[in-house]
């Protein structure tokens, strides 16, 4: 039995250096082409949303993989991790050096989040499947409707807020209006770049990598598999699913972050922090592998790409898309493909054993 347990211990560490691995090996190898001039000027601009999807995709495959349920209001964290953290970084913009005034934004950002996945978690954790996603999708809905209604402006009084219009928010001569409705925010430090991109992937996969190893993680997936199982033997089902789903609404966050410092105009548009974003989040999700970790961040790296690279096929750019999705689905997902990657990997590893040795 020890050895078993050392094995798979081994196993899982194996695993988890790979994924680490990869990334670290895909940052030197971009650097090295960045450096050499071999990087267009286009594919430089997406490396940092290459970072921010791959750690919402991270994000996403906790509740959808780890934990089991299906949810769609991830584009929403996310509009709240962005917004939160730009008018903070647009508020101390002139007073506070870039570096420092960057991470208590990550903090404000995920905090923020969290704390908002919490609250959501409360009621809608309590429904199940089609449910849950229609719910977190009407939230997500709901923080961009906010979000493009609301002006903030602060001055030596304080934070001043209206649903009206800038004038309403009646401020001082010193006063600056830091959300502008559905104009967002304007002004917001690029202190993004594809370095802290890289760094807060890595810190997203030891976080989430270290809680599916760890007690509360094993107890997530115990829900998810059988949740009256996990209920008779005392597993408290409420607080082990919100401990997951704040986890991830964080995470969320993190990546909103990370995008909202990456671009100078920052708004709640349909296409960034609506429907078709939180779809394209799991989707991600969904061709990585639900569960995969590893895979989620290879499909969100490659499904942000591929457009840019047909960019130039215009009348035939978004059927080789679909094709693409329609073969990274039934190589994921079928029978035949899943033994075939199995038997590759035996035989790569030099973990399989013969059919004699098996007899």
């Amino acid at each position: 039995m020890k050895k078993m347990k050392a094995g798979r211990l081994s196993k899982t560490t194996k695993n988890d250096l790979i994924t680490y691995g990869m990334v670290i090996l895909a940052y030197i190898i971009v650097q090295i082409f960045v450096a050499t001039g071999h990087v267009s000027s286009l594919i430089q601009g997406l490396l940092v949303p290459f970072c921010t999807y791959a750690i919402v995709a991270i994000a996403l495959n906790l509740t959808v993989g780890i934990l089991g349920e299906l949810s769609l209001g991830h584009a929403g964290f996310m509009c709240v991790g962005a917004f939160t953290s730009a008018v903070f970084s647009l508020a101390f913009k002139q007073t506070m050096p870039g570096g420092p005034r960057f991470f208590i934004a990550l903090l404000i950002g995920a905090a923020t989040a969290a704390l908002v996945g919490f609250l959501v978690g409360i009621p809608v954790l309590r429904l199940k499947g089609d449910y849950l996603a229609i719910v977190t999708l009407a939230f997500g809905e709901i923080i961009k409707n906010i979000i493009n209604a609301l002006y903030l402006g602060v001055d030596g009084n304080g934070l001043h807020f209206t649903m009206k219009d800038a004038l309403s928010l009646n401020l001082a001569e010193d006063g600056v209006v830091l959300i502008k409705g559905a104009q967002g925010v304007t002004g917001t430090p690029n202190d993004s770049n594809f370095t802290v991109g890289v760094i807060l992937i890595l810190v997203t996969l030891f976080i989430v990598l270290n809680f599916i190893h760890s007690r509360t993680g094993r107890a997530v997936m115990a829900i998810r598999d059988n949740r009256i199982a996990a209920e008779s033997i005392g597993i408290n089902v409420t607080k082990y699913k919100l401990i997951a789903f704040t986890l991830s609404a964080s995470l969320a966050g993190v990546a909103g972050v990370l995008y909202a410092h990456n671009l100078s105009t920052l708004n709640a548009l349909p296409k960034n922090f609506g429907y078709n974003m939180s779809i394209l989040i799991l989707v991600f999700v969904v061709l990585g592998g639900i569960g995969n970790i590893r895979g989620s961040i290879i499909a969100a790296v490659l499904l942000t790409l591929l457009p840019e690279v047909l960019r130039g096929l215009s009348d035939y750019r978004m059927l080789i898309y679909a094709i693409v999705l329609i073969a990274m689905m039934i190589f994921n997902w079928s029978p035949n493909a899943i033994f075939f990657r199995k038997r590759m990997r035996q035989r790569l590893t030099g973990g399989g054993k013969s059919e004699k040795e098996e007899a």
